[in-house]
């Protein structure tokens, strides 16, 4: 287990992390901007089950292989990104909806959305593998245990984040989706918003 010392260095780095911008907490305040409170909460707790999927992969030391894997890496990055650009052209075709059938596919599964945009982040499986392995002592306790401990306190710290960006962004889209035109250009911002964020991930190295 980490030192008193190692959980304050531990604690900052989580939280850095948990408020720093990246896809996961970008397509949270598109989603809830669009689709309330409701849509947002849901969104964000699909982002911390995919992040808790890699959570498990690295205490399994399956990130491992992901970040020794070119290929691997870079096949996840672009599913990633094309997703990221498919949920984005997809608000901005439909941004003049108002009802029907296709305003409830627009609105369905935030949660799976925000599992797959979080899961398709290779980015999340090498930060846990980067951060996590400086603060286990598998003298002390066995490191899949603490790897669990570690990624859940960080997961629980960005799950916070995600779900104060959630609220604050619904507050301001509720207002906005209140008037037809500012209703149809916030759908087109957050599609942009989507599409610059899959080739932002796409580019990134």
């Amino acid at each position: 287990m980490p030192t008193g010392a190692e959980w304050l260095v531990f604690l900052g780095t989580a939280a850095v992390f948990a408020i720093t911008p990246g896809p996961g907490i970008l397509y949270v305040l598109a989603r809830s901007m669009r689709g309330g409170r409701a849509e947002g909460v849901r969104s964000a707790l699909g982002n911390a089950i995919g992040a808790f999927a890699h959570v498990v992969a690295a205490a399994l030391g399956l990130s491992a292989v992901l970040a020794a894997s070119t290929v691997a890496f870079t096949v996840v990055k672009y599913a990633g990104a094309a997703y990221l650009v498919y949920l984005g052209l997809r608000a901005i075709l439909h941004r003049r909806d108002e009802g029907g059938q296709t305003a409830r596919r627009l609105a369905s599964s935030p949660l799976t959305q925000g599992i797959l945009t979080e899961l398709l982040n290779p980015k999340t499986a090498l930060y846990f593998m980067a951060l996590l392995p400086h603060f286990v002592h598998p003298d002390q306790a066995p490191a899949p245990l603490v790897f669990m401990l570690l990624g859940l306190v960080a997961l629980a710290m960005a799950a916070l984040a995600d779900v104060t960006v959630a609220l604050s962004a619904a507050r301001l889209g509720a207002r906005i989706m209140a008037k037809p035109r500012w209703r149809v250009r916030q759908r087109v911002a957050s599609g942009a918003v989507m599409i610059g964020l899959g080739g932002f991930v796409a580019v990134a190295d």
